[in-house]
């Protein structure tokens, strides 16, 4: 079997080998972080993978090659999470180190797990990438699905086939356009256009997917009070949060619909009383005779806090409540609370946990159910599912991004925003207090959207809509099922290479980089 260079010899020469397969891991990861927001530089995703896939071929079907694999691919993945994932940092230091770490070691074994010999390279490699998104997206606390691939082609036709099978199906999409530009790296030209032909035949059953049916328009007022970012949340902030809403509402000119306000501006407690803040959104909704959906944040006893929207009609009523079922981990709740006290750390942590609801996210209101995912829901894609599969005809997506560094959260909420979009077939309006806000059409463009820290009220004509897509209905599990026949498939495959070898060992050409 020819031996790649990276295993043909050591001293000077192997070092040398070593450091050229590190830069390529390294520009291999820095081009997929490119291609997502902020920076949304899409076409470096299809470059990453096409890297990826020589690096995974310049390897051997045995154990040394899976430990190369293992290697290459983590810090492949490493370069890409720890720059698209700055923004955790602020959060927390440890936590941003620890994940970026461990979120690496989830693509690593999706590596060491594919062959690299060519044809059940093509076939796991997508599966095996997309398998260790979904990984990452659950687990541990709760997941953190951000920086993700999809992310990088909500501004190209890949997104359309989330309609199918959700952000899943993108991934898969974005590793085997990348395979094919690596076989044409190569010239190989059947591969190339057998994947291809797999892109477009995906892409059309995606256009001629049933579309949602229109059921009317509304028209809709977004409020975005602005301020300063990077803040915490403080009890002298209460009253003065909700007045640059209030404030910035009274730009509202034109008969509306409803109004939405951002996630948690209305913070009853030391200084606001709940008399006091429910008086205020009632104001709202009566001067505009409209109602008011609301974000409200405020402490139920000592140790929960409740995150919810409700809606509010211009008579006072509140006739619906939505409270936050997927909070964020170390910012809402403490995972491990009870051990991370005892090391005495505990003035580092949030007083108390956000309780989480159970309730389906979709809020009765009088233009129709509107779905919600509050925050840090929107980067799930089963919570805007659970809303249309509840009757949702517009999705919504109150939050409130004013603590975070960066605009990587803000940028990256509003793509996955855009994927949720796409994925139900429904028109969805994200409202912040200080940005970023968006108006999302069912294609997943983007019609209008606030700058960070700016005052602004965005009007819109929105679609409600009835009907459901096949990723609303069968969500991940088609491409995880494609996920776990194929890397069981790849195993099996290198199980009885390996056998075959040792039975009669036979040259076999392996796949190599190309050598200066």
């Amino acid at each position: 079997m020819t031996q790649p260079s990276s295993s043909r010899s050591g001293g000077v020469g192997g070092g040398r080998s070593r450091l050229r397969t590190s830069a390529i891991c390294i520009a291999a990861g820095v081009c997929i972080a490119g291609s997502v927001p902020p920076w949304g530089w899409w076409p470096l995703a299809f470059i990453g993978f096409a890297l990826v896939d020589r690096l995974i071929a310049d390897t051997t079907p045995d154990l040394l090659g899976a430990r190369r694999r293992f290697g290459r691919m983590w810090l492949v993945a490493a370069a890409w999470l720890l720059p698209a994932m700055l923004w955790m940092f602020d959060l927390t230091a440890p936590g941003y180190f620890i994940a970026g770490m461990l979120y690496s070691s989830y693509f690593g074994l999706a590596a060491a797990l594919t062959p690299p010999t060519a044809i059940a390279r093509r076939l796991v490699l997508p599966a095996a990438i997309a398998a260790a998104e979904a990984a990452r997206w659950y687990w541990p606390f709760g997941g953190v699905p951000l920086a993700n691939i999809a992310l990088s082609q909500v501004a190209t036709p890949l997104i359309t086939p989330a309609r199918l099978a959700g952000p899943l199906l993108v991934i898969v999409l974005v590793v085997v356009v990348g395979q094919v530009l690596a076989s044409l790296a190569i010239r190989q030209a059947k591969p190339a256009t057998i994947g291809s032909l797999v892109v477009l035949a995906v892409l059309l059953l995606a256009v001629v997917h049933p579309r949602a049916a229109v059921v009317s328009e509304v028209r809709a007022a977004l409020v975005q009070g602005g301020g300063p970012v990077r803040t915490r949340a403080s009890s002298f902030s209460e009253p003065v949060v909700l007045a640059r809403h209030v404030e910035a509402a009274k730009a509202i000119d034109e008969p509306v619909d409803f109004i939405l306000f951002p996630e948690n501006v209305v913070n009853p407690g030391r200084y606001l009383s709940m008399s006091e803040a429910r008086s205020v959104i009632t104001e709202v909704a009566s001067s505009h005779d409209a109602p008011v959906l609301a974000g409200w944040f405020h402490p139920l006893n000592d140790r929960y806090n409740v995150n919810y929207q409700t809606t509010v009609l211009p008579d006072g009523r509140e006739i619906d409540r939505y409270d936050k079922v997927r909070t964020v981990p170390f910012g809402e709740f403490v995972p491990l609370r009870s051990l991370i006290e005892a090391t005495g750390l505990s003035d580092l942590l949030p007083a108390r946990d956000a309780l989480p609801g159970n309730q389906p996210p979709v809020l009765d209101t009088p233009v129709g159910p509107v779905g919600v995912s509050i925050s840090w829901e929107a980067f799930f894609e089963r919570r805007a599912r659970d809303s249309v599969a509840n009757g949702a005809q517009l999705l919504t997506n109150p939050t409130n991004g004013s603590s975070f560094w960066l605009t990587q959260v803000h940028t990256q909420q509003v793509a996955s925003n855009q994927l949720r979009a796409v994925e139900n077939d429904r028109w969805l309006l994200m409202a912040a207090p200080t940005g970023l806000s968006a108006v999302i059409d069912a294609d997943g463009r983007v019609l209008q959207r606030t700058d960070i820290g700016e005052r602004r009220v965005l009007m819109a004509n929105v679609e409600m809509r009835t009907g459901r897509t096949l990723a609303s209905i069968v969500g991940p599990w088609p491409v995880l099922g494609y996920a776990a026949v194929a890397l069981v498939a790849g195993l099996v495959w290198m199980y009885r290479l390996r056998a075959r070898r040792e039975l009669a060992p036979l040259p076999i050409t392996s796949e190599e980089l190309p050598h200066g």
